[in-house]
């Protein structure tokens, strides 16, 4: 009995589709909306949360109607290429929309605005006459646009509650002297969110580009949910019983590959820093990538063929498919069911976290800490995240999972806490952060869900995997909203210590959690890759 590694690369590469597109659509999605269309942190917390919503009832839906689908490419090879294409060129048109809101916004003084702050000298942008002197063109700006009914009245007031007052609060009648660096982290996002405020402007006269720009990423987001399931469900298809976990894991592997991928060509293409930058190479290049691993996968992956030698396989072994015992939750003893419990709910509130801080950084670091690329701290991030998988399984063997998450969960709420104080002078401590990040949510994912399953029997593996997806997917439905939400109403600053108190939260349910850990067993090397990568 050993593992096909060429055929199981090979049904991976829809994986490394899926990924691509979800690496690039989190990247440069948030900063489209909020700095070319002008939508506040709270809305483009909804767009961000849609794919979460389709997935909640689309995964279930294609997943089981592929298990019914008899097609003569087999039961998810089909759904593979009409998912994978019309995702793929969805994502390519969205970059004639990109463009012609960027032409908009060029027309306008928005870029002119944006440049003023961005490319000014570090000792002009901590001078109180610099910023006294920009506050001072808002203000003039506003009356003006408002006068002129270019604003209705609340958007004025909310400019002005929101904006103005804050910045003056910060200046407190200073004509002269310099800011501190925490108050100039302060200044930076508050004057983003009036260039956000002129972008609105222009996509509120003008609303058709936006409403095909969201048309046409609905598209792409159905699309990619109606494959998804199929695309997951080909590996155990095709691939025995007890092959399963090191199968899984090199799928995994791949689909850390195919974010690092997504990263490392935002920032070959410079997309992972400026504002108003034209993201054409970003969609057209992750789409054509997309469809030609959908070409190598047709040519390398026929699925009857495969799954007709699994079957044989099966025979040759002697492995039955026939169901184990079969329970509910609701069947568990009160002890393992408070367990459950207090798994599920760690699940919830550490992707409340951990899925904020995902996609809002994109936007906050260019703004807030002035980095020159959002990209290269999520780069470091996947790349010790990949490094640490295997010393983390052998810790978790070790010393089991329930104290190697609690480990994690520590360095995770300690790594999101420091960087609220992180301010532009000390930004580039944000790469040794976010390198230590990628380790602790490691620590967390490789643990987590196997407490889940750990608790299920036979054919229940399934059911509960169920239960972890429903609360990890609420969560990254709900913390895009809820974080924008906070953002807006109190500062962009507000991301990292919302993110902080979710995580922190999950210490203490799963402190209390009994059950979950399983008996010490010898893994191998690769098996260590096989986690969830989501």
């Amino acid at each position: 009995m050993k593992l096909d590694y060429k055929k199981t690369f090979y049904v991976g590469l829809a994986f490394f589709i899926i990924t691509i597109f979800w690496q690039t659509y989190d990247s440069i999605i948030t900063k489209i909306l909020i700095d070319k269309f002008g939508l506040n942190q709270t809305w483009s917390g909804v767009v961000m949360a849609l794919d979460n919503v389709l997935a909640l009832f689309m995964l279930p839906l294609f997943g089981a109607l592929s298990d019914r689908t008899n097609h003569k490419k087999g039961r998810r090879t089909p759904y593979v290429i009409v998912g994978t294409v019309v995702a793929a060129f969805a994502f390519i048109g969205l970059s004639f929309v990109d463009n012609i809101q960027t032409n908009k916004i060029e027309q306008t003084t928005i870029i002119e605005k944006y440049e003023v702050v961005v490319d000014s000298e570090a000792d002009v942008k901590l001078s109180v006459a610099f910023w006294n002197g920009l506050i001072n063109e808002m203000k003039t700006e506003r009356d003006l646009a408002l006068v002129n009914n270019e604003v209705t009245e609340a958007m004025y007031n909310r400019w002005e509650s929101g904006v103005y007052d804050q910045m003056q609060l910060i200046i407190n009648g200073r004509t002269t002297g310099n800011l501190t660096a925490v108050d100039l982290s302060f200044m930076d996002g508050y004057y983003h969110s009036y260039l956000s405020d002129l972008a609105w402007q222009v996509t509120a006269a003008s609303p058709l580009n936006f409403i095909v720009f969201i048309g046409v990423l609905f598209i792409a987001l159905v699309a990619m949910s109606v494959f998804r399931s199929p695309a997951v469900s080909l590996m155990p298809d095709v691939t025995m019983k007890p092959l399963r976990s090191k199968a899984n894991a090199i799928i995994n592997l791949m689909g850390a590959a195919a974010g690092v991928t997504s990263l490392v060509l935002l920032t070959a293409f410079g997309l992972g820093g400026r504002s108003y930058v034209n993201y054409t190479m970003a969609f057209v290049g992750v789409g054509v990538i997309m469809l030609i691993i959908l070409v190598i996968f047709l040519w390398k992956v026929n699925e009857p063929k495969m799954v007709e030698e699994r079957v044989q396989d099966d025979l040759k072994f002697g492995l039955s498919e026939a169901d184990d015992d079969v329970h509910d939750m609701h069947d568990l003893p009160k002890d393992k069911k408070l367990s459950l419990y207090l798994i599920l709910i760690s699940v919830f509130l550490w992707f409340m976290g951990y899925n904020a801080v995902m996609t809002k950084v994109s936007d906050y670091a260019p703004k807030i800490l002035q980095l020159p690329s959002f990209t290269l701290p999520l780069l470091v991030a996947n790349v010790t995240a990949i490094i640490a998988f295997i010393p983390i399984g052998i810790l978790s063997t070790k010393f089991g999972r329930r104290k190697t998450i609690l480990a994690g969960i520590i360095l995770l709420t300690l790594c999101f806490g420091s960087v609220f104080f992180l301010t532009k002078d000390t930004g580039w401590i944000m790469f040794i952060v976010f390198g230590l990040t990628g380790i602790g949510w490691a620590t967390i994912n490789v643990n987590s869900y196997p407490m889940v399953v750990e608790l299920a029997k036979g054919s229940n593996v399934g059911k509960y995997t169920g239960y972890y997806y429903t609360f990890s997917m609420a969560a990254q439905i709900l913390t895009p909203i809820l974080s924008g939400f906070l953002m807006d109403t109190i500062h962009q600053k507000a991301l990292f210590p919302y993110a902080t108190f979710f995580v922190a939260i999950a210490f203490v349910t799963m402190f209390f959690t009994k059950h979950g850990d399983s008996k010490a067993e010898k893994k191998s090397i690769l098996e260590s890759f096989d986690v969830d990568m989501d």
